[in-house]
């Protein structure tokens, strides 16, 4: 049961950073935050506003709620991004995720409105990231929490939390024959 509920909440694993930062894993993780918002689509292609309110497990998010949190995130993310490319090692200011799903917008809230958010966000960072240079990505940012975060790390993060999202829509509808 413990099992089943972890597969429920990490349906692609926990986050496990690369070994290293090579270019090519770096291009993939960039590919990954380019699609997000196709892949997004794809997954909540046809749903009805019941299931889009349908949490992807019990006592998790709604399908909605997942959608606004990724555009919450994705946000941060790139706010973080700017911080560690135009200061030295700034110390971030995390949010709490879970405050904010709870939130009207996130609890209400067409998901088109994400959507389009991520996508243009996703326009931007993913134009940023591919003007970073190697020495870039060793540049990062301090999280309270979590130490300090090279942005090597930080780019592996947000590809692996577009999956990890992703992969909670996906498998709600093939458990519940959507």
């Amino acid at each position: 049961m413990e099992e089943d509920l972890e597969q429920l909440r990490f349906p692609i694993g926990k986050f496990s950073a690369p070994a290293s930062s090579m270019p090519g894993i770096r291009a993939a993780n960039i590919r990954t935050l380019l699609q997000l918002t196709r892949r997004l689509r794809v997954a909540i292609d046809g749903l009805s506003n019941d299931q889009l309110n349908t949490p992807y497990r019990e006592g998790g998010w709604t399908v909605r709620q997942v959608i606004h949190h990724l555009a919450d995130s994705h946000m941060n993310g790139f706010i973080r991004f700017k911080q560690a490319l135009t200061e030295d090692w700034p110390t971030i200011t995390p949010f709490n995720e879970q405050a904010w799903a709870e939130l009207v917008d996130s609890k209400t809230l067409p998901i088109e409105t994400s959507l389009v958010m991520i996508e243009g966000l996703h326009a931007r960072w993913v134009s940023l990231l591919e003007g970073m240079s190697t020495d870039d990505f060793h540049r990062g940012y301090n999280h309270p929490e979590n130490g300090r975060i090279p942005l090597a790390k930080a780019l592996a993060l947000y590809d692996w939390h577009a999956r990890h999202h992703t992969a909670h829509i996906t498998q709600l509808r093939g458990r519940m024959g959507w």
